[in-house]
Protein backbone atom coordinates (compact mmCIF):
# COMPACT_ATOMS: atom_id res chain seq x y z
CA UNK A 1 0.00 0.00 0.00
CA UNK A 2 1.21 3.18 -0.94
CA UNK A 3 2.42 5.53 1.73
CA UNK A 4 0.31 8.42 1.26
CA UNK A 5 -2.33 6.67 1.50
CA UNK A 6 -1.36 4.94 5.19
CA UNK A 7 -0.98 8.40 6.06
CA UNK A 8 -4.43 9.67 4.98
CA UNK A 9 -6.18 7.11 7.25
CA UNK A 10 -3.78 7.66 9.82
CA UNK A 11 -4.50 11.50 9.86
CA UNK A 12 -8.52 10.78 9.57
CA UNK A 13 -7.99 8.85 12.83
CA UNK A 14 -6.13 11.72 14.69
CA UNK A 15 -8.80 14.00 13.39
CA UNK A 16 -11.69 11.64 15.23
CA UNK A 17 -9.13 10.90 18.13
CA UNK A 18 -9.40 14.91 18.44
CA UNK A 19 -13.18 15.52 17.62
CA UNK A 20 -13.95 12.81 20.34
CA UNK A 21 -11.65 13.93 23.27
CA UNK A 22 -13.21 17.97 22.23
CA UNK A 23 -16.83 15.66 22.71
CA UNK A 24 -15.51 14.04 26.04
CA UNK A 25 -13.98 17.15 28.01
CA UNK A 26 -17.07 19.14 29.30
CA UNK A 27 -18.19 15.65 30.63
CA UNK A 28 -14.94 14.09 32.16
CA UNK A 29 -11.91 15.32 34.23
CA UNK A 30 -8.71 15.55 31.92
CA UNK A 31 -6.96 13.17 33.61
CA UNK A 32 -10.05 10.14 33.75
CA UNK A 33 -9.91 11.21 30.13
CA UNK A 34 -6.78 10.80 29.57
CA UNK A 35 -6.57 7.37 31.51
CA UNK A 36 -9.66 6.06 29.85
CA UNK A 37 -7.87 6.89 26.05
CA UNK A 38 -4.82 5.09 26.97
CA UNK A 39 -6.44 2.11 28.77
CA UNK A 40 -8.32 1.45 25.54
CA UNK A 41 -5.48 2.24 23.49
CA UNK A 42 -3.50 -0.05 25.04
CA UNK A 43 -5.69 -3.24 24.94
CA UNK A 44 -6.21 -2.57 21.41
CA UNK A 45 -1.90 -2.71 20.89
CA UNK A 46 -1.81 -5.67 22.98
CA UNK A 47 -5.15 -7.29 21.55
CA UNK A 48 -3.18 -6.53 17.95
CA UNK A 49 0.49 -7.65 19.47
CA UNK A 50 -1.34 -11.24 20.58
CA UNK A 51 -2.70 -11.94 16.95
CA UNK A 52 0.83 -11.45 15.74
CA UNK A 53 2.23 -13.61 17.94
CA UNK A 54 -0.23 -16.10 16.53
CA UNK A 55 -0.32 -15.75 13.17
CA UNK A 56 3.66 -16.01 13.88
CA UNK A 57 4.89 -12.50 12.72
CA UNK A 58 8.34 -11.84 14.30
CA UNK A 59 8.19 -9.57 17.26
CA UNK A 60 11.78 -8.05 17.30
CA UNK A 61 12.30 -4.74 20.09
CA UNK A 62 15.89 -3.74 20.80
CA UNK A 63 16.56 -1.97 24.12
CA UNK A 64 16.39 1.41 22.29
CA UNK A 65 13.57 1.02 20.55
CA UNK A 66 11.68 0.30 23.70
CA UNK A 67 12.84 3.32 25.45
CA UNK A 68 12.25 5.42 22.18
CA UNK A 69 8.94 3.68 22.27
CA UNK A 70 8.48 4.43 25.85
CA UNK A 71 9.52 8.23 25.82
CA UNK A 72 6.74 8.87 22.85
CA UNK A 73 4.19 7.40 24.83
CA UNK A 74 5.05 9.50 27.78
CA UNK A 75 4.97 12.65 25.03
CA UNK A 76 1.60 11.50 23.32
CA UNK A 77 0.43 11.04 27.50
CA UNK A 78 1.40 14.62 28.21
CA UNK A 79 -0.26 16.19 24.57
CA UNK A 80 -3.29 13.83 25.33
CA UNK A 81 -3.31 15.50 29.17
CA UNK A 82 -3.02 18.80 27.35
CA UNK A 83 -5.54 18.38 24.98
CA UNK A 84 -8.56 17.18 27.54
CA UNK A 85 -7.02 20.42 29.27
CA UNK A 86 -7.76 22.65 26.29
CA UNK A 87 -10.96 21.80 25.08
CA UNK A 88 -12.16 21.82 28.57
CA UNK A 89 -11.31 25.45 28.74
CA UNK A 90 -14.15 25.71 25.51
CA UNK A 91 -11.52 25.96 22.55
CA UNK A 92 -13.83 25.08 19.73
CA UNK A 93 -12.92 22.07 17.70
CA UNK A 94 -12.18 23.83 14.55
CA UNK A 95 -9.98 25.64 16.17
CA UNK A 96 -7.96 23.71 18.53
CA UNK A 97 -7.62 20.87 16.21
CA UNK A 98 -6.11 22.27 13.35
CA UNK A 99 -3.89 24.57 15.80
CA UNK A 100 -2.70 21.11 17.33
CA UNK A 101 -2.03 19.48 14.27
CA UNK A 102 -0.47 22.29 12.74
CA UNK A 103 1.71 22.74 15.67
CA UNK A 104 2.24 19.20 15.36
CA UNK A 105 4.04 19.09 11.90
CA UNK A 106 5.67 22.15 12.54
CA UNK A 107 7.77 20.79 15.70
CA UNK A 108 7.76 17.54 13.48
CA UNK A 109 9.69 19.52 10.76
CA UNK A 110 11.96 21.55 13.23
CA UNK A 111 12.96 18.41 15.40
CA UNK A 112 13.71 16.37 11.55
CA UNK A 113 15.86 18.62 10.89
CA UNK A 114 17.46 20.08 13.94
CA UNK A 115 18.04 16.55 15.71
CA UNK A 116 17.83 14.23 12.82
CA UNK A 117 20.02 16.31 10.73
CA UNK A 118 17.03 15.88 7.48
CA UNK A 119 16.56 18.52 4.93
CA UNK A 120 13.39 20.58 4.31
CA UNK A 121 13.72 21.29 0.39
CA UNK A 122 12.37 25.18 -0.72
CA UNK A 123 8.83 23.55 -1.39
CA UNK A 124 8.50 21.75 1.88
CA UNK A 125 9.88 24.71 3.74
CA UNK A 126 7.53 26.96 2.09
CA UNK A 127 4.70 24.58 3.23
CA UNK A 128 5.85 24.50 6.86
CA UNK A 129 5.68 28.33 6.82
CA UNK A 130 1.87 28.40 5.05
CA UNK A 131 1.19 26.00 7.94
CA UNK A 132 2.33 29.14 10.19
CA UNK A 133 0.74 31.36 8.41
CA UNK A 134 -2.55 28.90 8.91
CA UNK A 135 -2.02 28.51 12.98
CA UNK A 136 -1.70 32.78 12.89
CA UNK A 137 -4.62 33.17 11.10
CA UNK A 138 -6.50 30.50 13.44
CA UNK A 139 -5.78 32.29 16.45
CA UNK A 140 -5.80 36.08 15.58
CA UNK A 141 -8.95 36.98 17.47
Amino acid sequence: MNWLYLAAISAFFYGLYNVLIKLSSGSIHQMVGAVALQIVAALLGIAALIILKLLGHPLTASKQGFLLSACAGLAVGVAEILTFYLFSKGVSASVGIPVIVGGTVVAGSALGVLVLGERLGLVQGLGVLLVIAGIACLVRA
